[in-house]
């Protein structure tokens, strides 16, 4: 970042708002390892999503009617009567860093544990972020909450999914046409799924991004050409089939085994178990099969 040109705020927000999420990536110290000084997060992706964008009522529809639309949160926030003209989203990736992903491609059964680090003290940085872009916004006279980081946000099992929360960091990027959907559910990203995301609901008016991604699960080799189910093989719980993601069997892989087994050496609250974001093809990038027709027609992939 050094020498780069300052970015008026007034002229171009969202410029603004993409150099200040990667000036606090690349300088805070939250994003420091604590065992070895490395960071966690490498340069994030940014996008942007108008608040009345359907997807968001969309999501009601597949994960349940609990899921906040960002006018919801907002009038939670800042009460019933606040209905500002415009609402927008504002989302990043933070892809892991690839010291990171490297240690966790060599386990298979537990995560690494610079892996087990970054899903806990990393996703600590990442609540920093969300803090941070709220302070800003509002420094700048704009309204702004992190659903995420809201006292009104929380964890609960959905009939149609199974475990859900009142706001889906995933859902709120794809909005933002930050990725796809992959068969483990990870979301398949410019930058890979091995990835953290944040996300912030303003009421400062803000250029959607463009949407290059044209149906929901276009960046996943299974779901392409059904030649891929890596992280199925990846999965030590066995929650991941053809027939996609089983969170249960997630859950209780994570809480049961991975945490009990390593959560005192490791010295984290959650260990998480990333390796099926590891040692795939979309670790961290599109897969290069998709990559290839993504530049020939748009067109072609639409109908997959």
């Amino acid at each position: 970042m050094r020498g780069a040109k300052r970015i008026a705020f007034d002229k171009n927000p969202e410029k603004f708002i993409e150099r200040t999420i990667a000036n606090f990536v690349q300088k805070s110290p939250a994003n420091r390892r604590k065992v070895d000084g490395g960071r966690y997060w490498e340069v994030p992706l940014v996008g942007f999503a108008s608040g009345k964008d359907p997807l968001f009522k969309h999501y009601k529809k597949i994960i349940g009617k609990f899921h906040f639309t960002p006018q919801e949160i907002f009038e939670l926030t800042f009460g019933k009567g606040s209905q500002p003209k415009e609402l927008s989203v504002i989302s990043w990736v933070l892809p892991a860093s690839e010291d990171i992903r490297k240690s966790n491609r060599k386990e298979s059964k537990y995560p690494s544990l610079l892996w087990a680090h970054a899903r806990d003290f990393g996703e600590q940085f990442n609540v920093k972020l969300r803090n941070y872009v709220v302070s800003v916004l509002r420094k700048k006279g704009y309204k702004a909450v992190a659903p995420m980081n809201s006292p009104h946000w929380r964890r609960l099992k959905s009939s149609k999914v199974g475990f859900a929360s009142s706001w889906s960091e995933r859902h709120a990027a794809y909005a933002c046409g930050l990725g796809a959907f992959g068969l483990s559910d990870g979301l398949i990203t410019a930058k890979g799924k091995a990835m953290r995301v944040g996300s912030v609901v303003t009421d400062l008016p803000l250029k959607p991004s463009e949407k290059i991604y044209p149906h929901h699960r276009i960046n996943c080799l299974y779901f392409f050409n059904h030649t891929c189910k890596t992280c199925a093989a990846r999965c030590p719980a066995g929650a991941i089939t053809s027939n996609g993601h089983d969170k249960d069997k997630c859950f209780e892989y994570i809480y049961r085994v991975t945490l009990q087994g390593k959560k005192a050496e490791y010295g984290v609250k959650i260990t998480g178990c990333g390796l099926c974001q590891t040692k795939v093809p979309c670790e961290f990038e599109i897969p290069k099969l998709i990559q290839k027709e993504l530049q020939k027609d748009w067109r072609v992939l639409a109908k997959a």
